[in-house]
C-alpha cells in the first residue's frame, strides 16, 4: 500500500527518469514535488525500504519495476480522468489537470478499467499524452516539435509538451487546440520564431520557445 504522497513521488521520479533518461537527483526530484531536499531524501529512503526506488545516501534514484507499475497506474488513471473531464463535463484543458490530481489516487481498480471502457478506451489524454492501458503499454506517438519543421510547411497540432494553465490560456486566446492545422510560412533566423497561418487564413507570429511545447504531425509538404 501506498500513501498519495508517495504515489507522487513515485511519479515524478518516474517522469525524470524517463525525460533525462537517467537517474534523478535529490534537488532536480524537490524542484518537481516544490519541496525541500531533506524532504526528498526523508521520503526515498522510505521508498527505498519499500522497493519502490533504488536510492543510496547522497546519490540518485532511479524507480525499480514495482514503483514504475505504480506510477504508470496513476498517470493512467490522470489521464483517463482528464479525459473524461473534458469529453464529458465540458472541462477546459486548462482546468483539469488539478482536479485529475485528486481523483488519480483513488484505489479502485475496477473503476478505472470501467472508466477507459465508458471512454471507449482512449488513446490520448486532452492534452495529446498517451494514456497506458491496464497491461501499462504506452501507445505511440510522433514526437516531432513545431520548432523542428521547415518553411512550406502544413502540420496539424497532436499536443503540448507545458500543461501549465497560463500557457494553456495562451493557446485558447490563439485558438489553438489539439487538430488546429497550420501553415508554415516563414522562420526566422534570428530568433527562430515563425509565421504561420490558420485554417480561417489568420497570420500569426509564434515564438521559438511556444513553437518548443506543440507536437505536431506533418500533413503534406505544399
Amino acid at each position: 500500500m501506498t500513501s498519495l504522497t508517495e504515489e507522487n513521488y513515485l511519479k515524478a521520479i518516474y517522469n525524470l527518469n524517463k525525460s533525462t533518461e537517467k537517474k534523478a537527483s535529490t534537488n532536480e526530484i524537490a524542484k518537481q514535488m516544490q519541496t525541500k531536499a531533506s524532504s526528498v531524501t526523508d521520503m526515498l529512503k522510505r521508498l527505498n525500504e519499500k522497493k519502490l526506488v533504488d536510492y543510496e545516501k547522497y546519490k540518485t534514484a532511479k524507480i525499480t519495476k514495482k514503483g514504475e507499475k505504480v506510477a504508470i497506474s496513476i498517470i493512467r488513471k490522470h489521464r483517463l480522468w482528464e479525459y473524461f473531464l473534458v469529453e464529458n463535463l465540458n472541462f477546459g484543458w486548462d482546468k483539469v489537470h488539478d482536479i485529475a490530481e485528486q481523483l488519480e489516487h483513488i484505489e479502485s481498480e475496477e473503476l478505472t478499467n470501467k472508466l477507459e471502457e465508458f471512454l471507449g478506451f482512449p488513446k490520448f489524454d486532452p492534452h495529446g499524452d498517451p494514456i497506458p492501458n491496464k497491461q501499462g503499454v504506452f501507445p505511440s506517438r510522433d514526437n516531432q516539435k513545431l520548432s523542428e519543421v521547415n518553411a512550406e510547411t502544413i502540420v496539424i497540432i497532436t499536443g503540448v509538451e507545458d500543461h501549465s494553465t497560463s500557457f494553456l490560456h495562451f493557446l485558447n486566446e490563439m485558438e489553438i487546440e489539439l487538430g488546429t492545422e497550420l501553415s508554415i510560412r516563414t522562420k526566422n533566423e534570428f530568433d527562430n520564431s515563425i509565421i504561420v497561418i490558420n485554417q480561417q487564413q489568420q497570420k500569426f507570429t509564434l515564438s521559438h520557445k511556444v513553437a518548443s511545447n506543440l507536437y505536431i504531425k506533418q500533413k503534406h509538404e505544399k
